[in-house]
């Protein structure tokens, strides 16, 4: 097989047959001759490390989107909280309730007042009536003092609604039925005091129904206009974020530009490159056929005679090959060639001058066999 390599300059021969004195020490800028300017190494890093934070910033605006539209989206349980909370401080809505706590505890006052209701008044004596096992059996006591005081407290830790009062009656009347014998007087004057308490919770319960229904009328319309407004702001994100990207790539265009305007092999550093892969091993010449394969999958690499275009490669397939090239020279230069390889490359040297003078013009080739 065979591998063939040209470049364009007009004037080739005579410039490349100048070159073939002796290999170049290493495919480097400045000490190998090739000619291209110096990067602004500094200047670019700090471009790179903006457009990287830009990036990471738009990440996290992206991760919070996506999270915001997920089903089980932490923001939409903060913003459910949040319109309870919301539904909860109601002006309106905790004037009602206050008003139906009021009603309620007027009835609450009529069953501990009756004739009935002594033994629940203040809590179980368990130590006078030696009911050892009182709190054995009964989890929660309560009675009605602690209601009245639960009722009355201000320091925030009151009920908050008609229902937490309700079941806390109930209670009493439900924990002396558990602890006490059907037929001890206890057990009967709790349950005809229940049944008494039930009938006058009937009677209010509507109110307390329809005011529920306010309530939670009012928090979804929270919540409602808490998804609203958290979407708006998602979506004025999105738009931001959009924007932000189409302008990381204007900046990436803008960066790839200069890179490529700074990083141009000129038409001398090509016919450099040409002279330099003449001086490649066998094996070396393999791997270069290998990279410009791999940004040019139609390249025919196994073909028995390859020809190598340098104007038709890009210019990262070029600097690919001449920093593979500074590689290989810099391990020549610690392991010199043999005499057997000294002979072979001064008969490829030939072979390159015998080619070069036959194409005067646009089409000067590098043969070199493999």
């Amino acid at each position: 097989m065979a591998a063939t390599t040209s470049s364009a300059p007009e004037d080739a021969p005579t410039q490349a047959n100048a070159h073939f004195a002796a290999p170049p020490a290493t495919v480097n800028g400045g000490e190998d001759g090739f000619d291209a300017a110096p990067l602004p190494i500094e200047s670019l890093r700090h471009r790179i490390n903006e457009i990287v934070s830009k990036v990471d910033e738009l990440e996290r605006k992206v991760d919070k989107i996506a999270k915001f539209y997920a089903n089980d989206s932490k923001d939409k349980k903060l913003a459910l909280k949040s319109s309870r909370n919301q539904a909860l401080k109601d002006k309106d809505g905790e004037e009602r309730m206050r008003d139906l706590m009021r009603q309620f505890g007027t009835i609450v006052r009529q069953i501990s007042q009756h004739k009935w209701a002594d033994p629940f008044k203040e809590p179980v004596d368990v130590v006078s009536y030696g009911l050892h096992d009182y709190y054995d059996i009964i989890k929660k006591p309560m009675d009605f003092s602690t209601i009245k005081n639960q009722m009355e407290a201000k320091d925030g830790s009151g009920y908050k609604n008609v229902r937490e009062i309700y079941a806390d009656v109930r209670l009493i009347f439900t924990n002396a039925m558990t602890y006490n014998d059907e037929k001890d007087d206890v057990h009967v004057m709790a349950k005809s005091l229940l049944a008494k308490f039930e009938e006058k919770w009937l009677q209010l319960l509507p109110k307390v129904l329809a005011e529920e229904r306010r309530q939670q009328e009012v928090e979804a319309q929270a919540l409602e206009n808490m998804q609203t407004a958290q979407e708006a702001a998602i979506v004025k994100m999105a738009r931001a974020t959009n924007n932000r990207l189409a302008e990381l790539n204007l900046n990436l265009d803008e960066l790839r530009e200069a890179v490529a305007h700074k990083c141009r092999m000129s038409a001398e550093d090509k016919r450099k490159l040409c002279t330099a892969l003449s001086y490649l091993s066998d094996e070396d010449l393999v791997k270069v056929l290998g990279i410009i394969a791999e940004s040019n999958p139609s390249f025919q690499a196994m073909s028995e005679e390859v020809d190598i275009n340098l104007d038709e490669q890009s210019e990262a397939t070029l600097w690919k090959l001449k920093f593979f090239l500074k590689d290989s020279m810099n391990l020549q230069s610690k392991n010199p060639p043999s005499n057997v390889d000294r002979n072979r490359n001064a008969k490829r040297k030939k072979e390159i001058c015998q080619a070069l003078a036959k194409f005067p013009k646009r089409k000067s080739k590098l043969l070199s066999s493999v």
